[in-house]
């Protein structure tokens, strides 16, 4: 039976063995735990339970993880996306009104789609006609984003009349508290300790509890928590509700992050293959959309591939396995996630900002000397944060890319798909401008 499973995982062809993709998987499950406590953190901002939201993040980061290792044998892990949970709460639910329960409709509905583009090969199609460098400018907009979203929920930053924005009391005793955490995470990454974002969360609400900040009302967990958010979206409203926005950034920002991440971490662990083609492909986007259908019915946003599975195959991970040790352990987590709730969110904005700083690690990518590919760039980068909205931020890069491209007469026939998605935004911000 060892020798099977070692076959269909391809050890020998990869030069692993048990114990170190087992020590990968463990390792990506210890750099990406935080989503354990972020995600119900944000996502109970909109209304949803804090224990079944726990519940469905590590389930559905299981579910997704092995699902990538067994079907397409990648050291992938994956969970709720950072960015798109973001936007699920203080976007569609907070900004524009949306029950939590359409929300989820809107997610399963953009699942089901990634799965029809797939098979169709739109999904590649699309990803051929945009440049890399506006996938980075995508993340690093997000990053900003998120990290803006950290730093108010801190408190370090507050509203102001005059200037928009300003720094709030830093000696405000949950301000300040925040300012710790962000510097202990920094040193830890400093020092490259894996779980630096873990500790750093944790070590402040520590800290919180030592100084009175931190009120504790722990509740009795069963699985059966799970039953408040599962099976309880309502794609009804979602296709009833003008809800193409919603669904194509939670549709669009899923295609970026994954092939972002893909890319980064296939290309890492050597799985790359000649003419920059990755094996299994399809595999591995049929196992994305699966998750994100799966969590939209368990009740969470839009599960994703993970950057910080990077970590596990910097210590060897290669294969399916990594991804599987890393989803054991999230179902090993299901049971002690009730502690979740008492998290407060002076201690989850840290791990938001240095989360947000990392993600702009692809910005450097960007061709910033070239106009046509600068320009959009730098679009989608400041207007995702300063408009609050990752649609508007998308809507402008993706726009100012489609004319400048036909204005230089470097249209080309295969982009069609994007001048049509430009052609629709245009609309949008037309409809947004009388709205």
């Amino acid at each position: 039976m060892r020798e099977r499973l070692e076959a269909y995982f391809c050890f020998t062809e990869h030069g692993t063995n048990w114990r170190t993709e087992i020590l990968a998987g463990v390792t990506t499950f210890i750099t990406m735990a935080y989503i354990i406590f972020v995600n119900p953190s944000i996502l109970s901002q909109a209304g949803m339970p804090l224990a079944a939201v726990t519940a469905a993040t590590c389930l559905c980061a299981a579910f997704g993880s092995i699902l990538m290792g067994l079907m397409a044998n990648y050291p992938l892990a994956l969970a709720p996306g950072m960015g798109l949970n973001a936007y699920f709460t203080y976007t569609v639910v907070k900004g524009m009104g949306v029950p939590w329960q359409t929300a989820l409709g809107a997610v399963f509905v953009s699942g089901v789609i990634f799965l029809l583009l797939t098979f169709t090969g739109i999904r590649q199609l699309l990803l051929a006609s945009i440049p890399d460098q506006l996938h980075s400018a995508v993340a690093g907009g997000i990053g900003l984003f998120i990290a803006f979203i950290g730093l108010r929920n801190a408190g370090i930053i507050v509203p102001s009349g005059a200037t928009t924005v300003t720094l709030g009391n830093l000696r405000a005793p949950t301000a300040a508290l925040a300012v710790f955490g962000i510097l202990l995470i920094a040193v830890l990454q400093t020092f490259r300790v894996k779980a630096s974002v873990l500790i750093g969360v944790l070590g402040t609400m520590l800290l919180g509890i030592v100084v009175h900040q931190v009120h504790w009302d722990p509740h009795a967990f069963s699985l059966s928590a799970l039953h408040a958010t599962a099976f309880h979206l309502d794609v009804r409203a979602a296709l009833h509700l003008n809800a193409f926005e919603i669904i194509f950034v939670f549709l669009f920002v899923d295609l970026f992050d994954n092939i972002g991440t893909l890319v980064a971490v296939a290309d890492r662990a050597g799985l790359i293959e000649e003419g920059y083609t990755i094996p299994r492909l399809t595999r591995i986007f049929f196992a994305d959309a699966t998750s994100t259908v799966v969590g939209s019915l368990a009740g969470t946003s839009t599960v994703t591939s993970y950057i910080e599975s990077a970590a596990g195959v910097a210590v060897g991970g290669r294969t399916g396995v990594t991804a599987i040790t890393t989803g054991l352990l999230f179902v090993v987590a299901l049971f002690v996630a009730p502690l979740v709730g008492a998290i407060p969110t002076f201690a989850t904005a840290p791990a938001l900002i240095l989360v947000g700083a990392l993600m702009l690690v692809g910005v450097g990518k960007i061709e910033w000397s070239n106009p046509l590919v600068a320009i959009p760039s730098f679009l989608t980068l400041v207007m995702i944060p300063l408009t609050y909205s990752i649609a508007t931020g998308l809507s402008f890069g993706l726009i100012a890319f489609a004319v400048l491209e036909l204005i230089s007469g470097n249209g080309k026939r295969k982009n069609w798909l994007l001048y049509t998605l430009a052609a629709l935004f245009v609309l949008r911000l037309i409809y947004l401008a009388h709205g």
